[in-house]
């Protein structure tokens, strides 16, 4: 996939690195319980949010949103001090007298200030990463979603526009050496986007009662603030940069990361080479449905000897059928219905009606990293839309599209549609709302997040979904799947083992049987992002071992849709931490969620 929030996941780390904060700390605890930890819990947030009132803003807290801070030296320095109160904070609850779901909640605050520790001063990614200074996906939330009354959102956007030329002036200051690719991406991110400021917040005047007087400051503003963003695209563009540091992490950052990010049992390695074994198996499970399909397409045709050639046949024929190039999105449209009744009808898991989901086309200041996403309202916002950004086709050569069409023929159309969203990311992540505990939806685990969009797929088909075309359907679906598995091998080879562009496209193109504007885009992908393409296989692996310890633990009063229930109830958290709920024996009464 694709980006969710992260550019959720995605998304929240951007937001710290990029630092627009101010220090804060909590004041001194009262007791080891619950009912001290649950205040603490409060306080923690409201410090976290008076630091950080981007993220604040995205989750749906929106008591800073007229507030942007320059990200100097002194933010940063205050955001490492208010991480290592709070970790001082947390050694003194004893976390065994703590509820189950509040056991959980104290590992997810103590891995984020250790993570924003480790960010900031090991990291330092503020040093070369120019897309982290991007403002905009702020803006555009205040713009566009109807929390409040659009005359006080615009007059917050407005007074948050204040500080944007001393932002970006600022952010020029602080970036030595960049990666080349992400000074492209953010100069692409920033033109995509700086139409916030030109033409949509001029359009959300018109529809308010603000004196016209007024809206001639705000109009004004906003032209500074436009020019402020084309000039640090400019100026990323003219960047003279003759020695640029490598967008390859190292294996040292790599394995640090992913145990902030990904928050595992197992280590990047043993990913790795489990990834590397699946792999192997998905091939074989592969050649044997394209030797009895072979028939079927190719009649009395010869065969090839070699399995790869023989599979990628099979695909390319069936990836013929896909749809035109202005028809992607209400193709994917289309799809939503469809799911929906077929999770119904097999009881798979509860669906709420009540929340919106919006197909639209992805915005331009999340251009360049995914073609598809899921962004969902944060946890403060609960009854916000889920928007499920399509990439635009527009402009892009025949044969570019062909080939991206190709990869998205189809059967694999429905299986994205699966993952973004039914039962995928838009199911999981209103479930994730539903938890009682904000800290399980503000510091939502991206491996589980996505982990469960791969799992959904398989649980899919393996109850019958793709009706008479299962073979085929099962076939396309171990092709996307290579995608989850073969995301964690390009990824830990990229950043950590040096491999090269031409061996990654052939990883992609010959071992995954993807199209070569996928595969490239990929490569775009792995240049610009690093760790989050391990989530999709960690998460399902860990996702599928959970299931079958619990299916054994329950023998014959297991049922699925239970165990998916029971699983998302604990909202995105690591799935380390819900395998150690659910397979706890519980002595007494209640469902162990007590706390979340």
């Amino acid at each position: 996939m694709i980006k969710k929030l992260l550019f959720f996941a995605c998304l929240i780390f951007s937001l710290l690195i990029g630092c627009k904060k101010d220090g804060s700390s909590t004041g001194p605890l009262q007791g080891k319980d619950d009912a001290a930890f649950t205040i603490y819990e409060n306080s923690f947030l409201e410090g976290l949010w008076k630091l950080n009132p981007d993220w604040a803003t995205s989750v749906g807290y929106h008591k800073y949103d007229s507030l942007l801070f320059v990200p100097d030296d002194k933010i940063r320095d205050k955001m490492v001090t208010f991480a290592k109160v709070q970790i001082d904070s947390l050694s003194r609850f004893e976390i065994t007298q703590l509820s189950e779901g509040n056991r959980m909640d104290y590992h997810l605050m103590q891995n984020q200030m250790e993570q924003i520790e480790w960010s900031l001063q090991q990291q330092k990614a503020w040093q070369w990463d120019p897309s982290s200074y991007n403002v905009i996906s702020t803006f555009a939330y205040i713009l566009n979603e109807h929390y409040a009354p659009l005359s006080k959102r615009l007059r917050n956007f407005y007074q948050k526009m204040t500080n944007i030329p001393a932002y970006y002036k600022e952010a020029e200051k602080q970036l030595r050496n960049p990666v080349a690719e992400l000074t492209s991406l953010a100069a692409e991110q920033h033109l995509g986007g700086v139409g916030i400021f030109e033409k949509d917040f001029a359009d959300s005047l018109k529809k308010t009662n603000i004196p016209a007087a007024e809206q001639k400051l705000m109009l004004d503003r906003a032209k500074v603030s436009a020019d402020a963003i084309r000039a640090y695209a400019a100026w990323l563009k003219a960047l003279k940069n003759d020695k640029p540091r490598s967008f390859r992490l190292g294996k040292d950052l790599y394995e640090s990361k992913f145990k902030y990010n990904i928050q595992s049992e197992s280590t990047a390695q043993q990913i790795f080479n489990s990834a590397v074994e699946r792999k192997k198996y998905l091939h074989r499970e592969m050649a044997k449905i394209s030797k009895k399909l072979w028939p079927k397409y190719f009649g009395s045709k010869a065969m090839p000897s070699d399995s790869l050639e023989l599979i990628a046949k099979l695909i390319d024929t069936l990836s013929a059928k896909h749809a035109e190039p202005g028809d992607f999105q209400s193709a994917i449209e289309k799809q939503i219905p469809k799911l929906t009744a077929f999770v119904k009808s097999k009881d798979l898991v509860t669906l709420d009606p009540s929340k919106p989901l919006v197909v639209r086309k992805e915005p331009g200041y999340m251009a360049g990293v995914a073609g598809a996403s899921m962004s969902s309202p944060g946890p403060y916002d609960k009854d916000g839309n889920s928007y499920f950004n399509v990439g635009s086709l527009a402009g892009w050569s025949s044969e570019k599209a062909e080939s991206y069409l190709r990869e998205y023929n189809n059967y694999t159309l429905q299986i994205l549609c699966i993952h973004e969203a039914i039962p995928g990311h838009y199911v999981q992540l209103i479930y994730s709302n539903k938890a009682p505990s904000l800290i399980k939806s503000v510091f939502g685990n991206g491996a589980m997040v996505e982990g469960w969009a791969v799992y959904s797929e398989e649980m899919m088909l393996d109850n019958g979904f793709g009706g008479d075309e299962q073979p085929e359907m099962r076939l396309m679906w171990y092709k996307w799947h290579l995608r989850s598995v073969c995301n964690t091998i390009l990824d830990y080879s990229v950043h950590t083992q040096n491999m090269q562009q031409q061996d990654a496209i052939k990883l992609l193109t010959r071992e995954a049987f993807q199209q070569q504007a996928e595969a490239e885009g990929k490569w775009k992908r792995v240049s610009v992002s690093s760790v989050q393409l391990d989530s999709y296989y960690t998460g399902y692996r860990e996702i599928m071992d959970l299931r079958e310890a619990y299916k054994k633990k329950l023998g014959d009063k297991y049922k699925l849709k239970e165990f998916n229930e029971k699983f998302l109830s604990y909202g995105s958290t690591p799935v380390r931490y819900i395998k150690e709920a659910m397979m706890t024996v519980k002595t007494g009464g209640g469902s162990g969620n007590s706390g979340q």
